[in-house]
């Protein structure tokens, strides 16, 4: 096997355990080095909010085609205007989209009502629309949905419709981008 084969196979079977599933890698629009690349991101950026701010705030960091949406609680607008400049800092990131709310941090109850509004919304579009639940990333802060993916309008259209109509869904924001 030669060296760029074998390079290749082993940065998949690493994609694959990073994501938990070889058909999101499949279905994904995106390619592999662009997911690397967008988990590195998170990561980074996270790391500079946790250096930075320690447990001051709750932040959730999703990178989708090197566009970053942050989400969660801060106590100031400073230090949610200090968490958009670390994140556009990130070598690579091509825009970011800040979305932290200023005041206190959601309660663990909150939270899990979220992950289970995000599970909830991937369900109903993987069986209520044509669109691979694998080209869209859903997340939930405070019952607030977030779309991301490369799509079209009109897939777009029906993955937001999907989601504002699943129970619990008190808005949804559509941060995609689109193919068409």
């Amino acid at each position: 096997m030669t060296k760029r084969r074998l390079l290749s196979v082993c940065l998949t079977l690493l994609f694959a355990a990073l994501q938990g599933c070889i058909p999101g890698l499949i279905d994904d629009r995106r390619t592999s080095a662009t997911q690397l690349e967008d988990s590195g991101i998170e990561r980074k950026i996270g790391n500079r909010i946790e250096e930075k701010f320690g447990t001051e705030v709750h932040y959730d960091v999703v990178s989708f085609n090197r566009y970053v949406v942050l989400m969660g609680e801060v106590p100031t607008q400073q230090a949610k205007d200090d968490i958009g400049a670390l994140a556009l800092g990130v070598q690579n990131v091509r825009n970011v989209q800040n979305e932290m709310a200023i005041g206190p941090a959601t309660s663990s109850a909150t939270r899990a009502n979220d992950a289970y509004l995000t599970a909830k919304v991937k369900s109903h579009i993987q069986t209520s629309s044509k669109v691979s639940a694998a080209n869209i990333k859903v997340i939930t802060e405070d019952s607030v949905v977030y779309l991301m993916g490369l799509v079209t309008h009109k897939e777009a259209d029906e993955v937001a419709e999907v989601a504002s109509t699943t129970g619990g869904v008190r808005k949804v924001v559509k941060v995609f981008e689109y193919t068409d």
